[in-house]
């Protein structure tokens, strides 16, 4: 009554196919390097010099390259600056955790660590219950 179905369906593992797989593991490195590279782009805009070599030196391990670096100023407030890199600090921290990866894991603590002292002392750029 029905035909049969000829054709390899969609929900086929493509267990042959001819394009590289990535490991769970360089994934993860991916993930973190990305991480760590959004990182130092707020550290540089921050004009954290020492900061930002660190952060530098864990991405150039991650992908194998240094990175690139240049300050691309957002004109966004310090204090804005410094809870944005605690966010991605904090997303480092995770990822860094996920792949036993001691040396980013205590980085990017100790980047939230800072981030967090100084966004406190930093300026806001709102003005609170301001309508």
């Amino acid at each position: 009554m029905y035909e049969p179905i000829r054709s390899p369906s969609v929900h086929t593992p493509a267990d042959d196919a001819d394009f590289p797989h990535r490991s769970r593991e360089e994934e993860l490195d991916i993930q973190l390097a990305g991480h760590l590279a959004a990182l130092l782009a707020v550290t540089d805009e921050l004009g954290l010099g020492a900061a930002g070599d660190r952060i530098a030196e864990q991405v150039a391990r991650l992908r194998g390259a240094p990175p690139a670096r240049h300050a691309g100023l957002t004109d966004a407030a310090p204090a804005d600056l410094h809870r944005r890199a605690h966010a991605l600090a904090g997303r480092a921290l995770l990822v860094a955790a996920s792949r036993a990866d001691t040396t980013a894991a205590i980085l990017s603590a100790e980047r939230m660590d800072a981030h967090t002292a100084l966004a406190d002392a930093a300026p806001s750029g709102q003005l609170v219950g301001a309508h």
